[in-house]
């Protein structure tokens, strides 16, 4: 162990770009007291359609120099570094908290009875065991139907949320689930949060859009609270914000995506 564990380190977020900044929105809405230090691998973006072994080694290799910093607990708030990574990252470091995501299928599938579940996600996320493992999972409860979404976070990753490249990619990508074929959809990758308002306009209105941001952050309180790490003070936290690219440009946007 490389340094002690205190109450006023702060808590890592680990994404491999902008995206992860939808979960430090539910962090800082539950423990708005905590310190956090946001790293973006914009770098090396995307992630979800690299092999395993190289989104592991990236991942590990950012946690190494978030921990290094004196993160007290760390979210990696992208679901194909979970995949690859989490559990990896848990033997290496026994000591400290680390909290993954996946993608929201169980409140989704527990919307309704027997509900059709679209879920959004990386091309890795969707090949991996895991994920499988997760769809099995509910199969008996929901239709549950995967829809690998190559290059949509590219968009988010550009700062393009409202724009009618991204409309067109979204008509085209959710063609044949739009007006109400599905009852359901999950956003499978931290980024896509960011195009909730596209995705609710091409599917229609009553389709429920799940993500699992603020579970994420629930379960990350649950376990500082174990290891008597959370503070409870009246204060407002500090966020630094950090990234592989030395553009500004980056850390600018996630200032941005953070105040929508």
């Amino acid at each position: 162990m490389s340094y002690i564990l205190q109450k006023t380190h702060p808590i890592a977020v680990f994404d491999s770009g902008v995206g992860g900044v939808s979960v430090l929105r539910e962090l800082i809405k539950i423990m708005p007291d905590e310190d956090f230090i946001y790293f973006g691998d914009s770098k090396n973006v995307p992630y979800g359609t690299k092999d395993k072994e190289e989104v592991r080694s990236l991942t590990i290799s950012c946690a190494r120099q978030l921990f290094d910093q004196g993160a007290k607990g760390l979210v990696v708030a992208c679901n194909t570094a979970t995949s690859a990574a989490v559990r990896v990252l848990r033997e290496m470091y026994p000591y400290i908290p680390i909290v993954g995501i996946e993608p929201a299928v169980k409140p989704a599938v527990l919307c309704m009875e027997h509900p059709r579940v679209l879920v959004m996600a990386t091309p890795m996320t969707i090949r991996e065991d895991k994920f499988h493992r997760l769809m099995e999972r509910y199969e008996e409860e929901a239709e549950i139907i995967p829809l690998p979404c190559p290059g949509l976070m590219d968009f988010i990753e550009r700062g393009d949320l409202d724009g009618e490249d991204l409309h067109k990619y979204l008509q085209d990508l959710l063609y044949s689930y739009s007006n109400n074929h599905v009852d359901a959809a999950v956003l499978g990758c931290t980024h896509y949060p960011f195009a909730r308002k596209q995705i609710q306009q091409v599917l229609g209105d009553k389709v429920r859009i799940f993500d699992g941001g603020e579970g994420t952050a629930r379960e990350m309180r649950r376990r500082l609270e174990e290891k008597g790490l959370l503070r409870h003070e009246q204060r407002k936290g500090e966020i630094l914000f950090e990234n592989s690219l030395t553009d500004e440009r980056k850390v600018d946007l996630c200032r941005r995506l953070l105040d929508l």
